[in-house]
Order: structure tokens, then sequence, then C-alpha cells
């Protein structure tokens, strides 16, 4: 599953890499609620698909969030990730992996990290607003990125 093309076509198909805006184009809806330590999660429901995200985080960590659970409405539409972590012996890992990618990949594009080259991952990470190991998992997609 090539993460980056399924990006990159649905930013060109839609214009945008604004994960809110993308989840409301693909009739996701998007709820913030109160979730105490949960930052989000994505469930389908009689064919409607919906991404929540914990009120309580901070602007920047919510439009993570939303990219996130976005991966997991794209690439695994009808995976329960919170069921098969509590109910059954699914190694659920690799899609959280892949979400991860797709946020990264969502919120980072190529052409950001050719803009400020000499930058340190934590530098870019910071400016972005999105962890530092997120960036690892585009570099570990074959593209390089600064080290410290």
């Amino acid at each position: 599953m090539d993460i980056k093309k399924k990006v990159l076509r649905l930013c060109r198909k839609y214009g945008t890499r604004d994960p809110f805006i993308l989840a409301e184009e693909l009739n996701i809806m998007v709820l913030r609620e109160r979730l105490g330590s949960i930052n989000g999660y994505y469930n389908q429901c009689y064919r409607q698909k919906f991404i929540h995200i914990n009120e309580e985080l901070e602007p920047y960590r919510q439009r993570f969030t939303c990219a996130h659970e976005l991966g997991h409405a794209v690439l695994h539409p009808k995976a329960n990730t919170p069921f098969l972590r509590e109910s059954t012996l699914f190694c659920v890992s690799r899609l959280e992996r892949e979400a991860n990618c797709f946020a990264a990949e969502l919120l980072c594009p190529d052409e950001v990290l050719r803009e400020y080259p000499g930058y340190s991952t934590a530098q870019l990470a910071q400016m972005l607003g999105i962890r530092e190991e997120l960036l690892w998992c585009k570099q570990s997609a074959g593209r390089e990125l600064p080290l410290e």
C-alpha cells in the first residue's frame, strides 16, 4: 500500500491538505467531545463514518488527531482498532503505524521539508506541530531528512 500516493491523490482531488476539510469532502462526520485521556478514534456505523476528537486537546493536536483518524478512515475503513485492541489478540500496531504515516504525509509534504534545508527533525516537527517520530516515518519511506 503506497500511503504517499493515496495522500497525494486525495490532496489533488480536493485541493487541500486540511484534514477537517478532507473529512467533510469525504462525508466523514467529525465530532469534538470530551474523551478523557483518549485523543480520538474512528468508527463506522451503518455506513456513516465518524472521527471523534477530544475537544480538550490543543488545536494543533486536534489537527494531527483528525489527520491520524482520517488515515484510518481511508486506509482501514472497516477496522475497529479500539475493539481489536481490547477484545482480540490482533496486533493493531501496523494499523496505527500506517495511520501515523498517513498523517505525516498529509501534514508534512515533501515541499515543506525542501523549504527548510538544514533544519533538524526536532525543529521541523516543532514548526509543523507534529511529533518528531512522525518525520522518521517519512524517512523510512525512502526520503532523506536532515539529521541532528
